[in-house]
């Protein structure tokens, strides 16, 4: 695992989930209860609100240092001064993102199937693959991939791994077992009635699971 980031509980919000609480509301109950990575994500805000929530969420986490990445747009976090981005197979391409973010920034990349290694390039310091198990989180996710298809994978992968899809913490166990790093949840944070609660027992599932694997 890299020293400049920890994959061991990372959180992506989503907006409609957190509007209620409020997004740095729930973001700081969730650091709060273990989580190590945070990326901003909201697919059809505008940019000008999601900087202006990624420089609150900025002011919070970098105190503690906890890394926070936005998703897809690098313009925005390239203008915010976060700490990397994550980019999907539709997005502007990790070496695009390494142009414009610089050396230090965490380039992350999404991995759905087999199809997706090529794009998997030197530039890029770790990846997000998944949907491990059936999610409704996101209505255009790619087919699950299963165990066994994430674990054929996740030996193909040279760079630090996190698994995302329908993970919970009576599956967390499965998902390290499986190769994962680390596990990438949405709803089982910010739809959660106690976000700082739900990270700690997901924290604790993925400390457990480590220590048997």
């Amino acid at each position: 695992m890299s020293p400049r980031f920890d994959l061991s509980l990372y959180l992506v919000t989503d907006p409609d989930m957190t509007a209620q609480r409020g997004v740095v509301e729930t973001v700081a109950a969730a650091v709060a209860g273990g989580v190590t990575i945070v990326q901003l994500r909201d697919k059809t805000g505008s940019a000008r609100a999601l900087a202006a929530a990624g420089r609150a969420l900025l002011a919070q986490l970098r105190p503690l240092g906890i890394p926070l990445l936005v998703n897809d747009r690098i313009d925005v976090a390239h203008a915010i001064g976060a700490d990397g981005v994550h980019v999907g197979q539709e997005d502007l391409s990790p070496a695009a993102a390494r142009a414009i973010l610089g050396p230090r920034a965490i380039i992350g990349l999404s991995i759905t199937s087999r199809a997706d290694l090529p794009t998997l390039d030197a530039t890029v310091d770790y990846v997000g693959l998944g949907p491990l198990f059936p999610t409704g989180t996101k209505a255009d996710a790619a087919p699950a991939l299963g165990e066994t298809e994430f674990a054929a994978l996740r030996r193909r992968i040279l760079v630090p791994v996190v698994a995302i899809g329908g993970i919970t913490v009576a599956n967390t166990a499965r998902t390290i077992t499986a190769g994962a790093d680390g596990i990438a949840v949405v709803s089982a944070i910010c739809a959660a009635e106690d976000p700082r609660a739900a990270a700690a027992t997901l924290r604790a599932a993925v400390a457990a699971a480590r220590r048997r694997v």
